[in-house]
Formats: structure tokens, C-alpha cells, sequence
């Protein structure tokens, strides 16, 4: 018997979903490599990637890869031969490889109904509870944060998961920390937050490999404040504190979560029968449509000629520490953003760069 651990809003979730799974079964880090394939954590996650990694807009489904496999309750699985069609872009098949758990796919394609009964049959084949996590807190929105960017993806995994109606616990990983909703905002919306359980360095480390090429941030900072990390973090897209309560792991009943979240809570009320009109609830009551094309963000300079090998390191240095305006940290893929490079140079830069840590250190 285990329990299905669903990340909230696929991504880079996985990763941070993984450390959750690591916390909550107190497994030893380094065990796991030797683990068999069943004792794995089961992690059930949208295939919803950034425009930089996938030039279909919205969650992926089964007809995207080719080489799945079948996991519990039949889902599709993925593993280290997966691979996305073109023009789909995924990094699953890449997490699938370096992330000591089985991944399940989950495709909202056919409707909240469908995706409640394919997260139905996956935690009953386990024979658990299903455990919702979410890396940063959005899925506890009111629907009106002014740094609110992508609140539909959390709102239809809580009302497919209340659908199901296996007992769910929801998980809050480092609040705040996806620069939607502020820390002491998240902090007062969960009961009993001043008892989280904290991970240990060993489950943080489990997604490591993963996180040496991954662009997750959220998870990446998750990470660091495990590790340790305190202060001011720059992002490609806000900056961020990581403070004491970071490393936090929270937890509140499924039924509390969704009293937070309208989405959540119009969803299950109106149970619209298609991906689009699911979304297009979402646009009504909160101006955010799910489906709509996420815009692919300028990089701040040229690429390089001859791509993140040719970068000289000071000069990259000092072109992040005047970047970042005084932040203590960056993350790689800020760093590779303000370098004019790709996601995909992640690795290169961090061996430039000598980050052998979630987060790139800058003072």
C-alpha cells in the first residue's frame, strides 16, 4: 500500500513533490537508489510545460509522447525512453531518468470528470491516500492576489481529487515562494502553520541530479532553503525572501483547501464537461485563462557566440551581481535568461559558474 502524491500544477512540481514524498515517508536519501521499482514514491503529474520547453500551449496529453508505459490503474507512465512528439516539448522523460519515483501522466483533456476517475483508479490500484503538493502555495488562492499568474491547474486538481472522494491531504511546500501569493499571506491561511514538518538534507537531495539541469525555480528554492539558504532571491520573473518558514512543509484537509479556492469550489458545483469550459470558468472568476498561450519572455541579451563554453566567468559574474541589484542569490534559470541562453545550457553554466547548489550564490 503507498499513496499517490499528485503535483498540484505540474511543471517543475515533480521535483518538489518528490522531497515532500521523501519528508512524509522518512525515507533515507541515499536507500532509495537502491530501491525497487514498487517502493518508488507514485507521483501523479499534468504534463503542463513553459513556452520555452514546448511549443504547444496547455497540458499535454498521451498522444504527445511516444514510448509510455503503464502504470498503477493503467495511467501512462513515463520512463527514460519517453519521448515528446514534436512540436511537444516535455522534461518528464528527462525526470523520469534522474528522479527516484514512477511518473504518472495526468491528462485533463477529456474533462474534470474523466481526470478525477483517471486519479481515482491510480490511487486505488496504490492503495492509499492521495496527497495534493503544491510548491509555493497558489493553490490556496482567493482568486484576486495581485501576483496571481497561473491559479487553474491547482483549482482542477482539488476538484478532481474532492471528486474521487479518497481521503486527500493538501501540502504546502515553501510558501511564497512562486512569487504569486506572499509568504505571510499563505502562512495565515493555514491552520496550525507554525508546526510544519521540515525535510531533511538527504530528502532535498534526492531531486539533486534533477535539479542540476532542470528550470524549475520553485522547487530549485524549496531546495536551498532546506539547505540552508536565507535571503533575497532574483527569479526570471519576481524576487523572492526566503525566510524560516521556507523550508516548511504544510499540510491542511482537502475540504479546507478548496473553501480557499473559487475555482476549486465552481468547479465541483458546475462540473463543466470539457478542458475549455473548465478554464473558461476560471477566466470568469478570476481574469486568468488557463488555456491561453503563456507569453515566452524576452532574454535579456544575445546569445553568446558559441552558446555558455564561450562565456568568460567574471565578466558573467559581474553581469549577474548588476542584474540581480543586490540579491543574495539568482537562480540558473535567471542566470541563463539575463546570459542570453537557453534552459538547456543549465549545466554548462553551473560547471562555469562552479554551482553545485540549487541556487546560484552571489554574496
Amino acid at each position: 500500500m503507498s499513496d499517490l502524491y499528485v503535483a498540484a500544477g505540474g511543471g517543475g512540481d515533480p521535483l518538489g513533490t518528490l522531497i515532500a514524498a521523501r519528508t512524509l515517508t522518512a525515507e533515507p536519501g541515499p536507500a532509495a537508489s537502491a530501491a525497487s521499482a514498487a517502493d518508488l514514491p507514485l507521483i501523479a503529474t499534468y504534463a503542463w510545460e513553459r513556452p520555452e520547453i514546448t511549443a504547444v500551449a496547455g497540458p499535454l496529453g498521451e498522444h504527445h509522447f511516444t514510448g509510455l508505459a503503464r502504470g498503477a490503474g493503467g495511467a501512462p507512465a513515463f520512463t527514460s525512453g519517453t519521448r515528446a512528439r514534436r512540436p511537444a516539448g516535455s522534461t518528464l522523460p528527462g525526470l523520469a531518468r534522474d528522479l527516484p519515483a514512477r511518473l504518472l501522466l495526468l491528462d485533463p483533456a477529456a474533462g474534470l470528470a474523466a481526470l478525477a476517475g483517471r486519479i481515482g483508479a491510480m490511487a486505488g490500484a496504490a492503495g492509499g491516500r492521495i496527497r495534493i503538493v503544491d510548491i509555493g502555495g497558489d493553490i490556496l488562492t482567493h482568486g484576486d492576489e495581485p501576483g496571481l499568474c497561473s491559479p487553474f491547474g491547482d483549482a482542477l486538481t482539488l476538484a478532481a481529487c474532492h471528486l474521487t472522494g479518497i481521503p486527500t491531504t493538501v501540502h504546502v511546500a515553501g510558501p511564497g515562494l512562486d512569487g504569486e501569493i506572499d509568504e505571510a499571506t499563505l502562512l495565515a491561511r493555514i491552520p496550525g502553520h507554525r508546526r510544519p514538518l521540515t525535510p531533511g538534507p538527504a530528502a532535498a537531495s534526492a531531486a539533486a541530479r534533477a535539479l542540476a539541469w532542470h528550470p524549475s525555480e520553485a522547487s530549485a528554492l524549496w531546495a536551498a532553503a532546506v539547505h540552508g539558504a536565507r535571503g533575497t532571491v532574483r527569479t526570471a520573473h519576481h524576487t523572492v525572501e526566503l525566510t524560516d518558514a521556507s523550508p516548511g512543509l504544510y499540510h491542511l484537509p482537502l475540504e479546507e483547501a478548496v473553501a480557499h479556492n473559487p475555482v476549486a469550489r465552481a468547479l465541483i458545483e458546475e462540473r463543466p464537461a470539457t478542458l475549455e469550459e473548465a478554464a473558461g470558468l476560471s477566466h470568469r472568476l478570476t481574469g486568468i485563462h488557463g488555456l491561453a498561450p503563456e507569453r515566452a519572455r524576452t532574454p535579456g541579451q544575445e546569445p553568446p557566440v558559441g552558446g555558455a563554453a564561450s562565456l568568460d566567468r567574471d565578466d558573467a559574474v559581474k553581469t549577474l551581481h548588476e542584474a540581480a541589484a543586490g540579491a543574495g542569490h539568482v537562480t540558473f534559470r535567471y542566470a541563463a535568461r539575463v546570459l542570453g541562453l537557453a534552459w538547456t545550457d543549465i549545466p554548462v553554466l553551473r560547471e562555469l559558474l562552479g554551482g553545485d547548489t540549487p541556487l546560484l550564490r552571489l554574496r
